[in-house]
């Protein structure tokens, strides 16, 4: 009888010490590749600057990040999740299923979808139609840029760009072939006709918008589709495109004028606050004036910052984790 109660102690301890083993000390954050080097930087000064270990950040693509996040609640799952565009609905509602009842949603600020080439290449001069005859699934499908336009370079049509799980792909697709197909005149241009070639003239490069860039050095007639901080980061190896006759930069996109902007956003487990130490914390530094605000640490990366009203109302949401609540899509 002893040693079935010293065997079953023995257990309860073993027990107690996996649990105590699983539990995490650091903030885990997954998603975009666009918020990447932004969400990086936070997490970085947040390491320096607090008694918190610094939070793993990965880069695995909008989509990827947000299902991940949205499988449950407990240490096993990311606590926050970086998006280069809104939770969808169906996002949302998995999150519901799943036990992810109470969820902060977070705009940090906008970015531009570029179209850039290294600058021994051509220089482009583009408009959302040509980019969808260009790359639509359900388009003329040229093989040369000139086919596309006469005024356009002869080379071939390459473009590298993000997957499906990428929220720069769904930004571009909306922003870009949904619009070119309306302008157009194309059919079904928020379903198939805004889908991309899968023919091997766009080029699906993962979630590594470096690796792009890398690629656009080796091959100067091929082209490559990520946010514009990329771009600023490597002005002296590529050059962007010109999209319906405005040129991508930090002013253009701050005031609207850019035709290929979009908000970006970080989703809090508010259920993970308090048992995952640091992640308000986090969440707060994230918001705050010294990482986005006009001046911020995150702006010298590329980020363009949120007009001043609109960054106290989300400072003050993350503040309080005011939770969704499916009523953000009406």
């Amino acid at each position: 009888m002893s040693f079935m109660k010293l065997t079953a102690s023995a257990v309860a301890i073993a027990a107690v010490s996996a649990s105590a083993a699983a539990a995490r000390d650091q903030i885990r954050i997954v998603g975009s590749s666009t918020v990447f080097p932004f969400s990086t930087a936070v997490a970085e000064q947040f390491g320096k600057t607090t008694d918190f270990q610094t939070p793993v950040v990965e880069s695995t693509g909008s989509g990827g990040g947000l299902k991940l996040f949205c499988a449950g609640v407990g240490t096993q799952h990311p606590d926050i999740s970086n998006a280069s565009r809104r939770m969808k609905q169906k996002e949302f509602a998995m999150c519901q299923e799943n036990g992810v009842e109470n969820v902060t949603e977070a705009v940090v600020g906008y970015d531009g979808i570029v179209v850039a080439n290294a600058k021994e290449g051509a220089e482009y001069a583009l408009t959302r139609t040509q980019l969808w005859e260009a790359l639509a699934m359900e388009g003329p499908k040229p093989t040369t840029w000139d086919e596309v336009d006469p005024a356009l370079p002869q080379v071939e049509i390459e473009v590298l760009g993000p997957p499906p799980t990428s929220g720069t792909r769904d930004a571009f697709e909306e922003l870009v072939m949904e619009a070119g197909c309306e302008e157009a005149g194309g059919e079904d241009c928020g379903g198939a006709g805004m889908e991309i070639r899968e023919d091997g003239v766009y080029i699906d490069a993962g979630e590594n918008d470096n690796l792009i860039v890398s690629k656009l050095e080796a091959n100067p007639d091929a082209l490559g589709i990520f946010g514009f901080s990329f771009l600023d980061q490597n002005r002296d190896a590529i050059q962007g495109a010109t999209i319906d006759g405005t040129e991508p930069t930090f002013e253009k996109i701050a005031s609207g004028e850019y035709p290929v902007s979009r908000s970006l956003f970080f989703y809090i487990k508010n259920a993970h606050v308090g048992v995952v130490p640091g992640v308000h914390e986090y969440a707060l530094e994230f918001v705050s004036e010294d990482a986005v605000g006009s001046n911020g640490y995150t702006v010298e990366k590329g980020l363009i910052p949120l007009p001043e009203d609109m960054f106290e109302e989300v400072r003050d949401r993350v503040e309080n984790l005011t939770p969704m609540t499916g009523d953000e899509w009406n």
